[in-house]
């Protein structure tokens, strides 16, 4: 199932999406020019782990010294702070817990042509060809756990 989030241009920088697919509830992140999704369900004890907070890696090369990452990398889960990688969804505070599910997503243009084609009638409009030329962020649930991919990447969009 391919799930069109936004507008590219609508989605900045720092700022998360939840949507529904049926029964399922994603969040999509972006965080500066890489997307990433995960399911929006903690896999500790079912909590709405894309509502958390997000913050970015620490590194400590030794006692009283770290870096913190520029970018924004994992979200803690608001009922209990489970930390989990935007990337690969992997728990951090759980060595026996599953992962979070994650979910590939691209940056597509659209083509304009319209879903499922026409059906004659007996009447004929006239017509102009519409021609659409935005990007949009398109979340595809169809495969496995994948990793976040950068913004810059553009993929063709499929004929459908």
């Amino acid at each position: 199932m391919r799930i069109v989030v936004s507008r590219l241009d609508e989605f900045p920088p720092g700022e998360r999406r939840i949507v529904q697919a049926g029964r399922r509830s994603i969040g999509v992140f972006r965080v500066g020019d890489n997307f990433y999704a995960l399911n929006n369900y903690c896999p500790h004890q079912g909590g709405p782990l894309c509502l958390g907070a997000t913050q970015p890696w620490i590194q400590s090369s030794r006692p009283g010294e770290f870096v913190l990452d520029e970018e924004e990398a994992l979200v803690a889960c608001p009922w209990h702070g489970w930390e989990y990688d935007l990337a690969t969804g992997q728990s951090f505070l759980g060595p026996d817990e599953p992962p979070a599910r994650t979910y590939d997503v691209s940056v597509e243009v659209g083509t304009g042509e319209p879903k499922g084609g026409r059906i004659p009638g007996p009447y004929v409009a006239e017509t102009f060809p519409v021609h659409v030329e935005d990007a949009y962020v398109v979340v595809d649930t169809s495969g496995g756990a994948r990793r976040g991919t950068t913004g810059g990447q553009r993929e063709q969009p499929s004929s459908r």
